[in-house]
């Protein structure tokens, strides 16, 4: 199974890991590293473990990150290009790890989990607009 780890600014991944376990349950081989300000100086190690980790374990790794050019993003591509087997992917989205995690098997590879999570990070994004139906005013323009 790949194995996945989730990273990003502030408590963001936690936050985010914590609504994929809420909607999806408990996920295997799953890692949240967070990026806090006040430890920035440890970040680089820090990323660099879970991932050398989570590849020693599982042989291919999918880092999911928030935001491009931040560093949890930018130590996640360093560390990633150290380790054979680590994808990189970036603007995630609670429907793309949903996704994701539901679909990882013995079969699938992280290339084939990072083309699902590009298309389904882009289909979660959307701007429905709610139609309603209009309310009928009095003809004498009178109301209530």
């Amino acid at each position: 199974m790949v194995g996945c780890i989730l990273t990003g600014h502030g408590t963001f991944a936690e936050g985010v890991g914590a609504a994929l376990e809420m909607v999806g349950g408990p996920q295997e081989d799953f890692a949240v590293v967070t990026f806090l300000e006040d430890e920035a100086a440890e970040f680089p190690e820090k990323i660099a473990g879970a991932i050398a980790s989570m590849a020693e374990k599982c042989g291919e790794v999918v880092v999911f990150c928030d935001l491009m050019g931040g560093t949890p993003f930018n130590q996640a591509m360093m560390a990633g290009a150290a380790t054979p087997g680590v994808r990189v992917v970036t603007g995630v989205n609670l429907p793309m790890l949903l996704e994701c995690m539901s679909m990882r098997s013995d079969g699938v590879t992280a290339d084939e989990l990072v083309e699902t999570a590009v298309e389904i990070g882009r289909m979660g994004v959307a701007a429905p607009v709610l139609e309603t139906e209009a309310v009928d005013e009095p003809e004498d323009g009178e109301g209530i």
